[in-house]
């Protein structure tokens, strides 16, 4: 494409990879709202104890692989890592079609979560080099909305398999998936600036020393630290709810999950797009006035979270429950949609993908410890009031964000 550099193909990058971001989620999303479906088959999954185990072994391999996710894709080009993470992802969907024993399943999640940490840093990575100026926030935010998107979608999970069954949903979602990394080989182009460009191909041995680099220089700034603590911090209610909204839906409003998925995804989904939009706009404009303008729109949407937390955790109506799913969606939209963009403020673009993979395995080992804990209560009959818990958190992230996060730079660069 002749314009790849310009304004019009910026956006362009964003809508091609918001229907990869769409289909990221779609496909992790959906198994959450199929268990009433699939149990039948597998017997395993009877026990809400066995079923958050194959949530959590995606959201363990997932954040184990995502630090190595980043530091590939500072070194590679993005478009093949992008289209080759949509790909095998897309392929694992469709294989889980054909599984009959919970072994399977399991296995088959695990790889999903390979495949899928090596999607978001090279994804968020490529949006924000082609947006370096006012438009940083919303075009990631616009972004994000095809994650939340990709999240309802996944709620319909339950309603396709009812209507046909759970191997054809599978089949059906994998198939697209296949169908669209071949869109990406012909129409998305990775782009690189300045001194964050690769040029030759590294020896082993330099290839080692960028690491070592890329990590030092990381671990060495007490900003970065900061970060992954406000990123980890709001992961226990953010996955918390990506994964057992649909459940607590069905508990706390005495529906069937064909219902309660679509309702609460559906939900969920629609709020953080106002939630993703307006801060993404908002925090474009502050920045411009206050270098801490992005730090003040998070901190603004994850003091909304904390009182939606307890909606969701004790309200026991329609009112009480769909309520909290709506100010946690706007919320939680406002903080994810400028995670990124704050890092950037403090670290320069051939390091912000493995940084984001830092922070992303921070956020979601925080996820994978509240999935399975979240799971024995369900059991148990507490998962509501557990849920109320992780506002506590939420507040010290708020906090510690608040006093310790100073930019000198809307845009760190290697000359600043």
């Amino acid at each position: 494409m002749t314009f790849k550099n310009n304004t019009t193909y910026a956006w362009v990058v964003v809508g091609l990879l918001w229907i990869v971001a769409l289909l990221n989620y779609m496909d992790r999303q959906m198994l959450s709202t199929m268990k009433a479906a699939m149990m039948g088959d597998i017997h395993e999954l009877q026990t809400a104890e066995n079923f958050g185990r194959l949530m959590a072994v995606f959201l363990w391999i997932y954040a184990l692989m995502s630090p190595v996710a980043g530091l590939i894709a500072d070194r590679m080009n993005r478009k093949w890592l992008i289209v080759g993470s949509l790909a095998v992802w897309s392929a694992v969907t469709l294989a889980m079609g054909y599984a009959d024993n919970f072994n399977q399943l399991y296995i088959l999640r695990a790889i999903m979560g390979v495949s899928e940490a090596l999607y978001i840093p090279a994804g968020l990575s490529l949006i924000a080099d082609y947006h370096q100026g006012k438009t940083r926030s919303l075009a990631i935010g616009v972004h994000m909305t095809g994650l939340y998107f990709g999240q309802a979608m996944g709620g319909f999970g339950a309603t396709v398999a009812d209507e046909y069954s759970w191997q054809t949903t599978f089949h059906s979602f994998g198939l697209a998936g296949i169908l669209y990394s071949l869109v990406l080989v012909f129409f998305l182009r990775d782009k690189r600036s300045g001194p964050s460009a690769p040029s030759e191909k590294p020896s082993s041995a330099a290839g080692f020393t960028s690491v070592y680099q890329s990590l030092a220089m990381l671990f060495g700034t007490i900003s970065f630290w900061v970060i992954m603590f406000y990123f980890a911090a709001p992961s226990f209610p953010g996955w918390a709810v990506k994964n057992w909204i649909p459940t607590l839906f069905s508990m706390s409003l005495h529906i069937d999950m064909a219902q309660a998925g679509p309702l609460s995804t559906i939900t969920i989904a629609a709020s953080s797009f106002i939630g993703v939009l307006l801060g993404g706009i908002l925090s474009d404009r502050w920045v411009q006035r206050n270098l801490r303008g992005r730090i003040y729109t998070g901190a603004i949407g994850l003091s909304l979270t904390i009182p939606a937390l307890f909606f969701l955790g004790y309200g026991t109506g329609l009112g009480g429950v769909f309520g909290g799913a709506v100010l946690f969606g706007i919320g939680f939209g406002m903080f994810d949609t400028n995670n990124m963009p704050i890092l950037c403020q403090f670290v320069s673009p051939r390091h912000r993908a493995a940084g984001y993979g830092l922070m992303n395995m921070t956020g979601v080992l925080a996820g994978a410890q509240i999935t399975g804990h979240l799971g024995k209560s369900t059991d148990s009959g507490s998962l509501g009031p557990d849920l109320a818990l992780l506002a506590i958190p939420v507040a010290m992230a708020i906090v510690f964000q608040l006093v310790m996060l100073k930019p000198k730079f809307a845009d760190k660069t290697e000359d600043n």
